[in-house]
């Protein structure tokens, strides 16, 4: 049994799409987040002491823990993936993609992510409100300046490589796909892909998955926090 710690509205919805994958057996026990700071609860530093989600407990394994979510999803498809259904050989050129993209997603794609997030928030409580103008103007020249372009650069980036492709790794679905997911639903939350088919073929095709809509009914689709 895996027992995901899952904080509501999280990265932690891949970890149960990976599940529902995979057919493993699992727990859910759901965290809330604050409603003023969009933190996670406290309670989860009693899981693991960043108290970040998603992480995960084996409890097969005399309640492992394991936190980061590429290293939670390769470790359930270590356990779980015994037909090598989502993740391709490791020396062939789709290994090496999977390899790439299983990093990329959190290593390059989110920080300007979260970034533009945060900006987002600096005009709103609990910023105080005499400098919320002033913050919210350093944030939208930061945004037009640095994260916009990022994050316009990172998109035309992955159009680029879904071309001939159906999913990032090659023509078949992979544990890679489901760890590029949050980011694209990110964007896909803020209305960003416009003149980005390929992305929006790809998430079709996410929310066209039996497994992903049995996340979503369980826990919901993703959408961006405090937004």
């Amino acid at each position: 049994m895996i027992k995901v710690h899952h904080l509501e509205n999280s990265r932690s919805q891949r970890v149960i799409w990976l599940l529902e994958e995979l057919g493993a057996s699992y727990e859910i026990i759901t965290y809330q987040r604050d409603p003023r700071t969009q933190r996670a609860s406290n309670a989860l530093k009693r899981v693991h002491p960043l108290g970040k989600s998603p992480v995960i407990s084996d409890t097969d394994r005399q309640d492992r823990v394991v936190a980061e979510s590429a290293a939670i999803l390769d470790y359930l498809v270590d356990r779980f993936d015994d037909e090598k259904r989502l993740r391709p050989a490791m020396d062939s050129e789709a290994g090496l993609r999977y390899r790439f993209w299983m990093h990329h997603a959190e290593g390059t794609a989110m920080p300007p992510l979260l970034m533009r997030l945060v900006m987002s928030q600096l005009g709103k409580p609990p910023v105080p409100a005499l400098i919320r103008p002033i913050a919210r103007g350093l944030a939208r020249g930061m945004e037009n300046k640095f994260l916009d372009p990022e994050v316009e650069n990172l998109m035309h980036f992955w159009e680029g490589e879904l071309n001939g492709r159906d999913w990032f790794t090659g023509d078949d679905f992979s544990a890679a796909d489901i760890q590029m997911s949050f980011p694209l639903l990110a964007l896909d939350a803020q209305d960003a892909l416009e003149g980005h088919p390929r992305l929006a073929a790809v998430i079709d095709s996410f929310r066209d998955r039996p497994a992903y809509r049995r996340t979503v009914e369980k826990v919901g689709e993703f959408s961006v926090p405090g937004g």
